[in-house]
């Protein structure tokens, strides 16, 4: 491939901006249109969201992973560069979106004319007005039957206070208008504020782990010039690497003599090691140093599960698979963890139920790695009021992720559960339904605005561990798919919390304690010993699978045991002969039951721990 000469675009003609919509506005295919109107891909119907790489992007239909892709693009005589960056949607990946931010100057919203504002518009607009970025409202999917473009850009000028002619109109699918688009973000977005003649600064704001090249780093240069031979430094690890090669992504990587200030493109530079190229992370030439960028907050994960091999001889492999894929996703915090039943493995934090179970088709997409997921589950705080725990832990408020931490409340003065604000945008008419479906989940409900005659806005307090598990399909089913959901992390409450243990004969099971509501208590306690009867095998006496809390039983399901017939022999006769055989087998169950224990197979643990998705 023959190399690009990047120096004919300076700094004043370059524009660097991302596109951010709901799920399924039609940000992919948008993206589309721009590559093909700049000429970047060739024109086929085959073009369906070329920047949905991954399996799972394709099998699901929604983008995971941000993308980049540079436009060349000509406008009134001049040669424009234009750095596109395609985001997901989903609330589950916001973190993406907020970290694409900060490689641009400016953003593209995209309205669905259909459905109007929904609850990742309003999200993703604040993210981008927070970050300063010139806005671009473009109403889409106007191709449609009940599109209805008047009243979108009536809501867009309600809640986010642009005025009615900035919305550009435009059909993404057919290709109408999007020209103007292009010189839109030409005429809006300003160039970046850097200069060529300043030391290196570069920001790595995303990596992928190549078998032979090692780690390619996507990097948004904010000062000097880099290419092939250069000697850098990264300022996280101190480590020195050279250069090997540098280009720009057209979709597909792109190889250039060099890179300029204020553009943005790839790096390769023998980086061996996967936590190497942190992203957030500044690089810069060795003879220069200079501050470091301000990385990005670390995202907040508001689900644990626990991750473990399927067969522990595969501990080492799926290590290795699972530093691979935090490097690309690097929303996932990793903890070592393990469990009485399952053996060593991982309790991973993740930004949502969809992160996880992408997460996880990834793993074993890319890696072959066939994992046991447990349920989900938040992180709890207590404040310890015993002197002795105080100094056990030599701290006054503690984290529980795991139930066998769970101090007791004699030596607590309070525990604290973690809580979101919640933003539901629904039509109106389904609105009582959504009211008791939030107060069932201990909700709270902050304040309600109707944005027009049909949409309401509500603002809700929730406690983390009620909308984690499937508040989203509950929402969407009580809506016909109409409300939308979104989410921020609104710190710790106190929370009347309780362990409850299961025991099996009177003998604590210590790997299915859990944390829980009191109010949930009763219902969650049921339900266990339920799915445990289903899932134990029967023995020769009987099991008595209980929920406790404390020393109080509030649940109990009885496992009956094998019998012989022991009145087989019996043909008429008395009715005592029949009691005494029966008394006598009895008593022999009563004993076996005093000395047998339940040995609970592992695969019963698996099916009762793993994430139920039937029920």
């Amino acid at each position: 491939q023959e190399k690009l000469d990047m120096s004919t675009y300076p700094v004043e003609s370059i524009r660097n901006f991302s596109i951010i919509a709901h799920v399924d506005h039609g940000k992919s295919t948008l993206a589309d249109r721009l590559l093909e109107i700049t000429g970047t891909i060739a024109k086929t119907d085959r073009n369906k969201q070329v920047l949905d790489k991954l399996q799972v992007e394709r099998e699901r239909g929604i983008t995971v992973k941000a993308q980049s892709a540079s436009l060349f693009y000509s406008h009134e005589g001049v040669n424009y560069l234009l750095n596109l960056i395609d985001t997901p949607g989903h609330v589950d990946f916001s973190y993406e979106v907020s970290r694409s931010l900060s490689a641009c100057q400016g953003v593209i919203l995209v309205v669905d004319a259909n459905e109007g504002i929904q609850a990742q518009t309003v999200a993703n607009f604040y993210l981008a007005f927070e970050a300063q970025l010139a806005i671009i409202p473009v109403i889409n999917k106007i191709d449609l039957k009940n599109a209805d473009p008047e009243r979108v850009e009536k809501q867009i000028e309600k809640l986010f206070d642009i005025p009615i002619d900035e919305c550009v109109r435009i059909s993404a699918k057919q290709g109408t208008n999007v020209e103007k688009v292009l010189q839109k973000v030409i005429e809006k977005i300003p160039p970046p504020h850097c200069n060529t003649a300043d030391p290196l600064k570069a920001l790595v704001f995303d990596s992928t782990f190549d078998h032979y090249r090692g780690v390619i780093a996507n990097i948004a240069l904010f000062g000097g010039e880099i290419q092939k031979g250069h000697k850098i430094v990264s300022a996280h690890t101190k480590k020195r690497y050279e250069v090997n090669e540098v280009g720009i992504l057209t979709p597909n990587e792109q190889p250039t003599h060099k890179l300029y200030a204020g553009q943005v493109g790839y790096l390769v530079a023998g980086m061996k090691e996967v936590t190497e190229a942190q992203i957030g992370d500044t690089l810069f030439s060795y003879k220069q140093p200079v501050e470091p960028l301000p990385g990005f907050k670390s995202a907040k994960p508001m689900v644990f599960a626990g991750m473990y091999p399927v067969d522990q001889t595969e501990y080492n492999n799926l290590k290795s698979a699972l530093e691979r894929l935090t490097l690309n996703d690097s929303s996932v915090t990793v903890h070592r963890d393990s469990s009485l039943a399952l053996g060593a493995g991982w309790r991973l934090g993740f930004l949502g139920l969809l992160h996880m179970e992408v997460f996880n088709q990834r793993l074993e997409q890319e890696y072959n790695m066939s994992v046991i997921l447990t349920a989900p589950t938040v992180p709890y705080k207590a404040i310890l009021s015993s002197a002795k725990l105080i100094k056990e832990y030599g701290k006054v408020e503690i984290t529980i992720i795991n139930p066998a931490q769970f101090p007791d409340k004699l030596s607590v003065s309070e525990y604290l559960e973690p809580t979101v604000l919640g933003t539901i945008v629904t039509p109106h008419e389904y609105i009582g339904k959504i009211i008791a479906l939030c107060q069932d989940r201990r909700a709270v409900q902050k304040d309600m605005l109707y944005i027009d005659e049909h949409r309401v806005m509500l603002k809700y307090l929730f406690p983390l561990n009620e909308i984690v598990v499937d508040f989203y399909d509950a929402l969407k089913s009580l809506s016909s798919g109409y409300a939308s959901f979104d989410y921020e992390d609104a710190g710790y409450q106190a929370a009347d919390l309780i362990k409850m243990d299961i025991l099996l004969n009177g003998n604590p099971v210590e790997e299915l304690a859990t944390i829980i509501h009191n109010d949930k208590a009763y219902a969650t306690g049921k339900f266990l010993c339920e799915r445990l009867k289903d899932a134990i095998p029967r023995q020769l006496f009987e099991i008595a699978i209980q929920a406790a809390i404390g020393k109080k039983i509030i649940a109990r399901e009885t496992l009956k045991a094998y019998r012989k017939n022991v009145v087989a022999k019996c043909y008429g006769g008395d009715i005592t002969r029949r009691m005494k055989l029966l008394k006598r087998q009895a008593e022999g169950k009563k004993l076996m039951r005093k000395i047998g224990n339940v040995e609970v197979p592992r695969d019963a643990f698996i099916r009762v721990l793993k994430r139920q998705t039937d029920k």
